[in-house]
């Protein structure tokens, strides 16, 4: 387990230092535990983008220029620059999103890390993420994580059932005035951004991604 601490510096520490800590994924290719733009002890190099108004689209900007600018999310934020199915997408002027981040604090309070799953501890033992192929099974659960917060739609309606990029069948409903998405009962907490080719909303919390 040393050397995927190593290798994967994904530790509780990054969640109860700062909201605003890179969060890296596991990969070895990363060499930092900081983010350029996002660092402990400084602010950002650019204020954080207020939240628009649900009615208002930026035209000729996309999420992936929004996303990294709302405070709120930070956390969340760096992952989706790991996964390249997720990047490529939000990127994508021709493919519309609606991006799920689960706030800073909804982050820390996670009881493991993303890239962990209770599973693999019982098949594989203390070792599980140690080694090449711990590296891509750590791997693997981070992107079905991030994968399972993008719903592949915008406008996304009310009622309507579609499946995440993950491949998991969620929905959403307004319930004593707030937006409540299903399975899980996850509260939406405001709409930060609204562009042109999706929205991204905060989260009170996660949507299933077992």
């Amino acid at each position: 387990m040393k050397h995927i601490q190593q290798l994967l510096p994904l530790t509780l520490l990054c969640f109860t230092l700062t909201a605003t800590a890179r969060y890296p994924p596991p990969s070895a290719r990363h060499k930092t535990l900081e983010n350029p733009a996002i660092k402990p002890n400084q602010q950002f190099l650019h204020p954080p983008q207020a939240a628009m108004p649900p009615s208002d689209i930026a035209a000729g900007v996309y999420i992936s220029d929004v996303i990294g600018k709302t405070q709120d999310i930070a956390i969340f934020s760096s992952l989706t620059r790991d996964i390249d199915s997720v990047s490529g997408r939000l990127e994508d002027s021709s493919q519309n999103a609606t991006v799920l981040a689960p706030s800073n604090s909804v982050m820390r309070s996670l009881p493991r890390k993303p890239w962990e799953n209770p599973g693999d501890y019982g098949t594989y033992g203390s070792d599980a993420y140690s080694g090449q192929s711990g590296e891509d099974r750590a791997q693997a659960n981070l992107r079905k994580f991030v994968e399972a917060h993008v719903v592949p739609v915008s406008p996304w309606t009310e009622g309507e059932k579609v499946k995440t990029l993950a491949g998991n069948e969620i929905w959403w409903e307004v319930r004593d005035g707030k937006k409540i998405i299903n399975p899980g009962s996850v509260e939406v907490s405001s709409i930060a951004d609204k562009v042109g080719n999706g929205e991204v909303w905060i989260l009170n919390g996660v949507v299933n991604y077992q």
